[in-house]
């Protein structure tokens, strides 16, 4: 069993996406174990969960990633947890359907950003004892199951899979643990039919990632269960 942190008091967490859904929920979690929690949206017209300190980030765009880090270190001097959540999706096209505008803000959104956040957040991360990266994936990137449909969306996934590696092979040696989460298919606006999962059940993985102490690092989770990528 990983060793958990039981609290975060006097930690510091950015959730990117956080004004709805999956990373609202995120936020919360992380809010109600004691966390300061920044929770990211591209709009301050947009609402973030109460507690939090609701910041201006959209992951696509540099300036906001690196506002959002430098502010973080100026009024708290530390970042322990960074939850890369913000993500865009669309579904039932092919290649050949997709239009080339989705596939660039799918790619721009859910690969390119997380990798822009890290590059701007993991010297602040890396000053910490035991920080950590949790990447909200999904199991439609799994490349071992990999279907049909929804060709960025999958792709971008199984990317950020593939820098969750990364990220563990690169930095696990500074003390850094990093794994991806795949929440299910849950009830949000990027949600297919059917979808038979809540924002807040979701959401209990990726907060439970958050908690590590000292790893496992460098997997693929589910339902606190590590699965195939």
């Amino acid at each position: 069993m990983p060793d958990l942190y039981d609290s975060l008091d006097g930690q510091v967490a950015l959730v990117t996406g956080a004004n709805r859904g999956i990373g609202a929920e995120i936020a919360r979690g992380l809010r109600d174990l004691g966390a300061t929690v920044y929770a990211g949206s591209r709009s301050m017209q947009e609402e973030t969960p109460d507690g939090t300190e609701r910041v201006l980030l959209d992951v696509t765009q540099e300036g906001d990633i690196e506002s959002v880090v430098d502010g973080i270190f100026e009024e708290t001097g530390r970042l322990d947890v960074l939850v890369n959540n913000a993500g865009v999706g669309e579904f039932g096209e092919t290649i050949v359907s997709e239009s080339v505008e989705t596939i660039d803000r799918t790619l721009a959104t859910n690969l390119r950003g997380p990798m822009l956040v890290c590059k701007h957040a993991l010297p602040l991360l890396l000053q910490q004892e035991h920080p950590r990266v949790v990447n909200v994936s999904s199991g439609m990137g799994a490349i071992h199951d990999m279907g049909d449909g929804a060709p960025a969306y999958r792709v971008s996934k199984t990317g950020l899979n593939g820098f969750t590696r990364y990220l563990d092979a690169e930095y696990a040696e500074k003390g850094l643990v990093a794994n991806a989460a795949c929440p299910g298919h849950v009830e949000t606006d990027l949600a297919t039919e059917g979808a038979e999962r809540t924002p807040e059940e979701g959401a209990e993985t990726p907060v439970w990632l958050a908690r590590f102490r000292d790893g496992p690092s460098g997997k693929f989770w589910r339902d606190e269960e590590q699965i195939e990528w």
